[in-house]
Formats: C-alpha cells, structure tokens, sequence
C-alpha cells in the first residue's frame, strides 16, 4: 500500500489535508457501514437471496474502487499542483485492503468453512480465483510496509516494492471480468482506467528520462 511520501511530515500540515482527510476517511468507511447494516438486517435491510455472495462481491467491488483511486492520487497531485494530496494516499491504500482482506476472508471463512482441500482447488483450478489470490498476496507485502517506518528501512527498495500495486490491481481487473457472468461494463470501465494510469506513469517516466539524458549531454 503507498505510504508517506519520503520528505517526511509537510504533507501532514497542510491545513486542506487535515480538513479533507476526516471527510474522505469518513466517506471510505460509508460503504462498509451499509453493507453491515444490511448483513445485521438493521431497519429491516437485508443481504438479499444470496447474502454470502452478496456480501462478498460488494467487498470486492469497493476493495477494487478504492485501489483504483489510490493510484489516481499521483497523477491528480502531479495534474493540481497540490502535493498535499500524496498525504491521502497511504489511508485509501489501507482500506482498499482493509476491504479486499474482508473480501477474501468471506470466501476462506463463510463460503469455505476454512476447507483447505476445496479452497485449493478452488485456487488451482478456478482462474478467476487464481488471479484474485495472486493479486491479493501482492497487496500483503504493501500492506505490512506501509509504514514511514518501514520506508526508511528499505529505502530505494521501498518504491520497487510497492510498483507491485500495479500488477496487483491488474489481476483485480482480470478477477472481476473473469467473475461476472453477463454485464462486463464495469470490470471494463476498471481495465479502461487501469490502462489509463499506467500510460500516465510511462509517460512520466519517459519524460523524466529524456530530462536525465538532456542534463547529463
């Protein structure tokens, strides 16, 4: 997951982060407040005929969104001007795996009863469930160091460790598409946007190249 940007605390002063911050904490937490508001079956709402299923792909689903808009806080930064917003990139990070652990926890725990011999075969033989585990045994390491801490302790090693968010929300793409049995639009709209960032990096890095080459000549 990213984490603070490597010049330390500035980002933590700005007066707009810590008023956009608590807003954006608040409005990541609003789906997982529904959906256990619906699994409680509070103010007589429900999970629906198939609530496992339910509960479980609307984890996803959000778990994916919010990754996505993790990714997108670079470029928007780069786009505004505002390096503040970096500032709000290691908490979108943290939920978006908070969500995609709940999500893996309903399978392995409510829809496998910690089968280990089904849960296997699920993962060698299901494609879909092969990309979605591989994605999120990506996300593990990102998310154990996560910390200012553990960036000071790797150091150049930290940013090649955690371009694995790439690959990993790739094979979230993939998982999804390859999930949905009729309505594919969304996973493409998630792959079209997906696309979109990485072109936004290469350039990024194309641009900083010829910089480097210009300045060494």
């Amino acid at each position: 997951m990213p984490a603070p940007p490597a010049r330390g605390r500035s980002h933590d002063l700005h007066p707009m982060r810590r008023l956009v911050k608590p807003a954006l904490f608040l409005l990541c937490s609003l789906p997982l407040a529904w959906l256990a508001a619906r699994a409680l079956g509070l103010a007589g709402l429900g999970l629906g005929a198939n609530p496992i299923d339910e509960l479980m792909d609307r984890l996803g689903e959000w778990g994916l969104r919010i990754l996505l808009a993790t990714l997108c806080v670079t470029p928007l930064a780069a786009r505004l001007r505002k390096p503040w917003l970096m500032g709000l990139r290691r908490m979108l990070g943290l939920f978006a795996f908070t969500y995609l652990s709940l999500h893996f926890l309903t399978w392995l725990v409510l829809d496998q009863w910690f089968d280990l011999a089904a849960i296997a075969a699920d993962i060698a033989r299901r494609p879909y469930i092969t990309v979605g585990f591989a994605g999120f045994a990506l996300l593990l390491p990102l998310a154990v160091t996560s910390t200012a801490g553990w960036m000071r302790r790797l150091g150049r090693r930290w940013h090649a460790l955690h371009r694995l968010v790439y690959p990993a929300a790739a094979l979230g793409c993939i998982h999804f598409w390859w999930q949905v049995k009729a309505d594919w639009r969304e996973p493409a709209a998630y792959g079209a946007a997906l696309l979109l960032l990485l072109g936004w990096r290469a350039m990024r890095a194309r641009t900083a190249a010829s910089r480097a080459a210009r300045a060494a000549g």
